[in-house]
């Protein structure tokens, strides 16, 4: 068989081995997969540098399947190549408890590198991949020991390119520089509701040129594999930029009435199209997953070729290991995600019945832990003056070189997130990123899926009220602290003082199954003296006991979190002055807490005491899952104004007078 009749035939099977996975299902997205799988072929058969034996390699390239509707694609591909999906798990495609959902998830398939589904988050997703490999590659290679040197690919469609976060990824990726990014772009011109001309008319390659991408074509992607497989080729000859290379080819190719047409997108395209298809390519109409002896010979022979690109790079490594044991040390605790045992042997003490930030207090355990963590990578918004999340002396990344520590993602806030979840998806690095609590509405995609697929990354969020002040209600946060706890899989801390603020970061630093928030306050608030209230480690239960004055049983239980913490107190010390003896809860993390078992739980918010009164400066909705029937939410359900902060403190109740008035009332109500 000659090669170009063996390229032909691989080709023509991952074609029709995803419509069946399709057309089984009943439900799916067959059209990609018929259009870009020359592209895909050309690129796993002579480019991609994978170990099918080893999904996890830590040199291997990484490939993102951006448009994640043609999941179909990626699962053909892994298990034609040889990776641990059967056909079973082919068959199985959609249904519950699969191996192959209807969209890729990385904790779930072996070989999925990207948890892709949203458009345009996978595209950002690669550039985080890119960055974390220059990155790393900085770090760790030496003169004649190379351990890191890789490529990351995306397959991006029409739709990935229309997203703004694809957009502002690609601008930053540019500024970068990121030479080791390579998106083939399945230009097909059709998007779900029909031709792209209806919506699209840019020229989308002048636009990456713009941003300082290298752009090449394929005009004939259908069918011209070595086309294809050249511009792969000299993308990798062109430095200093990321590449785009545009492929055309029609959507749902081979399919006699459906090809070049949106009806080909997002629907099976039915029993008898599918036969016709296959009669069009070549295969028997009345066979399903009927898969060329030839052809799965000739793509698992990625098999052999990845295991001895990995031997080689063990032996490499083996060699590394001699040279620079201690870099060898680090980069196995830098691929398994884990700080050191004493990475917190620097953290910060601040002055008991002192005013601080949290978010200064975080800024400075950052910093501590920074030390201790070489592989802690992030950056912020253009507000790293404000965040505070500077890593001083780690320089500013250069995505050319790779050395520097912080990311100056600019105001791409969408991105930012996306480009994080990438760098967690690379492995090897911990990365955290910071901006305004109020704009975590930008990033709710990317923290959303950190979750789905138990990323560790830290989200740093600054500016956490109304208690910011002048800048007013477009700047003040109301619903995002519940909006976020909504979010399966997410923890989110919000700190009380400093030594709440450093025990957070500490927290997110050991916290790997999953992303972290971290809220922070603006203005200054009281450090309290850890030798009157309850020690700060109780953060890592999300609730404890800070005072209890009642020696005994309460009138009153309060919980608060943040800022709110200094006002329960306050409130706390007023009522013991009229004889009535409350318990102050901190109650940094819901989920934390939830998570707890149930006499700790128990402990902490005590069952017999009815009146439980919540304190938190935004919405109310939701304390009853805490407080019970008979508690009273004290927040805020309305947007905030501009005015100083004691003003809008007397205005919105948050006063000790008032929430002392609101426990006493309900105690009469009660005895009533």
């Amino acid at each position: 068989m000659t090669q170009h009749i063996i390229d032909n035939l691989c080709v023509n099977t991952i074609r029709i081995l995803a419509v069946d996975i399709v057309e089984r299902a009943k439900s799916g997205h067959p059209g990609l997969p018929l259009g870009a799988a020359p592209m895909a072929y050309a690129l796993w058969q002579w480019h991609l540098k994978h170990n099918p034996s080893d999904p996890l390699w830590a040199d291997r390239d990484r490939f993102v399947l951006s448009a994640g509707h043609g999941s179909a694609l990626l699962y053909a591909l892994l298990h034609l190549t040889g990776y641990d999906l059967s056909l079973d798990d082919l068959k199985a495609f959609r249904q519950l408890g699969s191996r192959t959902p209807g969209h890729p998830e990385t904790h779930i398939t072996p070989g999925v590198e990207a948890t892709t589904g949203p458009l345009g988050q996978g595209s950002a997703n690669a550039v985080g991949m890119a960055i974390a490999e220059r990155s790393l590659a900085a770090m760790f290679n030496r003169p004649n020991h190379t351990i890191v040197d890789h490529y990351t690919y995306a397959l991006v469609s029409d739709g990935d390119l229309m997203e703004g976060v694809s957009a502002e990824a690609a601008s930053l990726a540019g500024h970068l520089g990121l030479e080791k990014l390579i998106y083939l772009y399945d230009a097909n011109d059709v998007t779900l509701d029909g031709p792209t001309s209806d919506t699209l008319t840019e020229d989308v390659a002048k636009r990456y040129q713009a941003y300082g991408w290298h752009v090449l074509e394929v005009k004939n992607g259908d069918t011209d594999l070595k086309a294809i497989s050249d511009a792969i080729a000299e993308a990798k000859t062109v430095i200093g930029k990321p590449h785009l290379i545009i492929v055309r080819t029609t959507l749902g190719f081979g399919s006699p009435n459906k090809a070049g047409n949106c009806k080909a997108h997002g629907s099976p395209l039915g029993v008898d199209e599918t036969k016709l298809t296959k009669q069009a390519l070549g295969f028997d109409p009345e066979k399903s997953f009927a898969v060329p002896a030839d052809a799965t010979t000739h793509l698992r022979s990625a098999i052999k070729r990845g295991e001895a690109a990995q031997k080689q790079w063990n032996e490499r490594f083996a060699a590394y290991e001699k040279a620079y044991p201690e870099l060898a040390t680090l980069w196995k605790q830098a691929q398994a995600g884990l700080p050191s045992a004493d990475f917190d042997k620097d953290l910060p003490s601040f002055s008991a019945d002192s005013k601080i930030a949290t978010r200064t207090a975080a800024g400075q355990t950052l910093n501590a832990i920074a030390k201790n963590v070489p592989f802690l990578i992030g950056g912020d918004a253009d507000l790293g003056g404000s965040t505070n999340t500077v890593i001083k002396d780690g320089a500013s990344f250069n995505g050319k070189t790779g050395t520097g520590r912080n990311i100056h993602y600019g105001v791409r806030e969408h991105a930012m997130g996306s480009i994080a979840n990438g760098i967690a998806y690379h492995r090897g690095l911990r990365c955290y990123t910071a901006t305004f609590f109020t704009f975590s509405d930008y990033m709710r995609p990317a923290i959303r899926l950190a979750a789905l697929s138990q990323l560790p990354v830290v989200f740093v969020f600054t500016h956490d009220s109304v208690w910011l002040g002048e800048d007013g209600p477009t700047h003040q946060p109301i619903e995002h602290l519940m909006s976020l706890r909504a979010i399966p899989g997410l923890v989110t801390l919000r700190p009380a003082d400093a030594t709440e603020a450093a025990q957070a970061w500490r927290f997110a630093m050991l916290h790997t199954q999953g992303p972290t928030v971290i809220v922070l306050s603006r203005q200054n608030l009281p450090v309290l003296d850890r030798n009157k209230f309850a020690a700060a480690s109780g953060l890592d239960k999300g609730a404890y006991v800070l005072r209890d004055n009642s020696n005994g049983t309460p009138a009153a239980q309060i919980i608060a979190t943040g800022s709110e913490i200094a006002l329960a107190l306050a409130t706390q010390d007023l009522l013991a002055s009229k004889g009535i003896m409350t318990r102050v809860i901190s109650m940094p993390s819901w989920e934390v807490f939830a998570a707890q078992d149930e006499n700790y739980r128990q402990s902490v918010i005590l069952p017999q005491v009815k009146l439980r009164i919540s304190l938190e400066a935004g919405v109310t909705l939701g304390w009853h899952k805490w407080l019970g029937d008979s508690g009273v939410a004290i927040g805020i359900d309305h947007f905030g104004a501009s005015a100083p902060e004691k003003d809008l403190a007397a205005k919105f109740g948050f006063t000790p007078e008032n929430i002392a008035q609101i426990v006493q009332q309900k105690l009469n109500q009660d005895k009533d």
